[in-house]
C-alpha cells in the first residue's frame, strides 16, 4: 500500500533520524517558532503509527458481525497472551498502518462471524476506521484495505464434552 501522493509525499522517504523523530513516529502539522507566533502555531505534533494501529483497531472491533481480528498466528499468539495473567489484549492485532506527514492508508485483517454480510461488514468497517483516524489524529486516511481471513462458526464456540474413561 503506498501513501505517496503529489500533494504529500510519505514520511518513510524522509529519514527520521534526520528530521529529529523518534522511529515510527510521523510529524504532523509542523508548527513554527518565535514569540510572535501565536501559541497555538509554537512546536510540532507528532503522530507515532501505535497511535493509528490502535484507533483502527478499537474501531474494526466497533461493528457488529466483527469476531476477531489477525490472522490465524497471530490470533493463536493473541488468546496465548490473553490467558497470561497480568497480559493486555493486543487491540492492534490484525492491522497495519502506512503513516505519511498528512495521510496514512490502513490494512485490517478480519474474522467474521457466519452470516454476516461481508460486504456491508467490510464498508462498516471500513467508514467507522477512517471516521475514527481523521476525527482523533487529523490525519487523511487514503485507504483502509479490509481482508477477511476467517469466518467464525457457532459451533467453533462449544467446547468438545470431556469423555469419562471411567463410569
Amino acid at each position: 500500500m503506498s501513501t505517496d501522493t503529489q500533494s504529500a509525499p510519505a514520511a518513510k522517504n524522509v529519514p527520521l533520524e534526520r528530521a529529529g523523530r523518534p522511529p515510527q513516529t510521523t510529524e504532523l502539522f509542523g508548527g513554527a517558532t518565535g514569540a510572535d507566533q501565536p501559541a497555538a502555531d509554537r512546536g510540532r505534533t507528532s503522530i507515532a503509527d501505535v497511535v493509528v494501529v490502535k484507533i483502527a483497531g478499537l474501531a474494526a472491533r466497533e461493528i457488529p458481525g466483527v469476531h476477531d481480528m489477525g490472522g490465524g498466528l497471530s490470533r493463536t499468539i493473541g488468546a496465548v497472551r490473553d490467558r497470561v495473567p497480568g497480559g493486555r489484549p493486543n487491540v492492534g492485532r490484525g492491522v497495519k498502518v502506512e503513516v505519511g506527514e498528512r495521510q496514512t492508508a490502513i490494512d485490517v485483517d478480519l474474522v467474521v462471524e457466519y452470516g454476516v454480510p461481508i460486504a456491508d461488514l467490510a464498508r462498516d468497517v471500513r467508514e467507522n476506521v477512517i471516521s475514527a483516524v481523521e476525527r482523533t489524529t487529523g490525519l487523511e486516511v487514503v485507504e483502509v484495505n479490509v481482508t477477511i481471513n476467517d469466518v467464525h462458526l457457532p459451533e467453533d464456540d462449544e467446547a468438545p464434552a470431556a469423555e469419562n474413561r471411567v463410569e
